[in-house]
């Protein structure tokens, strides 16, 4: 048969129809995607969440106080009281910046704030260096427990303990005297009150500052200090080389917090204090608005003081947390 005779009895085989184009693949939402693999958590911090909000967030509305020429006394409640109270624009606010006094607050506790950054900041890392290295569980155990337990006293009760070692009748000037040397002034000092108040925030909340620390410890993998060892590096080396870059990311997330609380230095330890050294040494931000507002009852000019203090805690955050991005961490937030 020949090649015309075979294609004429071959059946044509018609071309296949192109594909068709495949259905756009459905986009998901991000957002759902981190739902549905993050509700464990965000149901574990669902109450903690609905305190914040509560006690933090829904109190933060009676911030427009700080606007008005407020007087609880109108009406029969809170609410009443705010719609009848007359608006005065930011007459509160021109009467506080005019006040030397807050001024003298202000820059206290910036001085304070500073100086503790300085020598406060650094020695719970320190601390927790110290103990994550020591190798007995009972030692370490027993360590952990006397540098924590300064933190469960009250202000009152560590100012008080300050007072009968330090003070001018406490345990030191009486030794002092029987040595025939004559005891210096610590409590009653205002030169010296920075270094005081420091000191008794060291011995309260030093023990306590470590926790976060121990725990960044816990996480950084010990096959890296076994190749290092391997490896010749010396102790110094280790700790420089592993220990701390495996703590900076914790160290400036702690840092921004510390930055953005920077105007609560404390309310009690300085109220406890201030008579003794005078206000121009111990008057902080807390205790002016507690002397200057709530004890005359002058509130629109204490919500004006408390209102200053959180815009300037919230731009020093975002300060802060750009730093932290321009270094390479992810800060409190991520800019993604």
């Amino acid at each position: 048969m020949s090649n015309d005779q075979a294609s004429r009895i071959e059946p044509a085989v018609a071309p296949l129809p192109p594909p068709a184009p495949a259905p756009p693949a459905r986009r998901r939402s991000p957002w759902r995607a981190r739902l549905r693999r993050d509700w464990p958590l965000l149901v574990m911090v669902a109450p903690a969440a609905l305190l914040l909000a509560v006690f933090h967030y829904l109190p933060a509305l009676g911030n427009v106080v700080a606007f008005q020429d407020y007087n609880p006394y109108l009406g029969d409640g809170a609410l009443q009281a705010l719609a009848a109270s007359p608006f005065v624009g930011l007459d509160n606010f021109r009467d506080l910046f005019a006040d030397p006094a807050f001024w003298d607050a202000f820059w206290n506790t910036l001085a304070i704030t500073a100086f503790q950054l300085v020598f406060f900041f650094p020695l719970p890392i320190a601390l927790a260096i110290l103990l994550h290295s020591i190798l007995s569980g009972r030692l370490r155990g027993f360590v952990q427990t006397v540098v924590y337990l300064p933190h469960f006293f009250s202000w009152v009760l560590v100012v008080t303990f300050f007072v009968q070692m330090l003070g001018g009748a406490g345990l030191l000037a009486q030794e002092l005297r029987d040595a025939g040397i004559t005891p210096p002034e610590i409590m009653s000092n205002p030169d010296t009150f920075i270094v005081l108040v420091t000191a008794e925030a060291v011995w309260k909340d030093l023990g306590w500052g470590t926790i976060v620390f121990l725990a960044a410890l816990a996480a950084i993998d010990t096959n890296l200090y076994e190749a290092s060892a391997v490896d010749g590096a010396s102790r110094w080396r280790r700790l420089w080389h592993i220990t701390l870059p495996g703590l900076r990311p914790v160290i400036v997330l702690l840092l921004i917090l510390r930055l953005g609380d920077a105007l609560s230095v404390g309310f009690e330890q300085f109220l406890l204090q201030r008579d003794a050294v005078g206000r121009q040494a111990a008057e902080v931000i807390d205790t002016f608005v507690y002397h200057h507002a709530i004890a005359t009852g002058d509130y629109g000019f204490g919500a004006a003081a408390g209102l200053f203090k959180a815009v300037v805690g919230l731009v020093l955050i975002l300060a802060a947390n750009r730093f932290a991005h321009a270094l390479g961490e992810r800060g409190v937030y991520s800019r993604s």
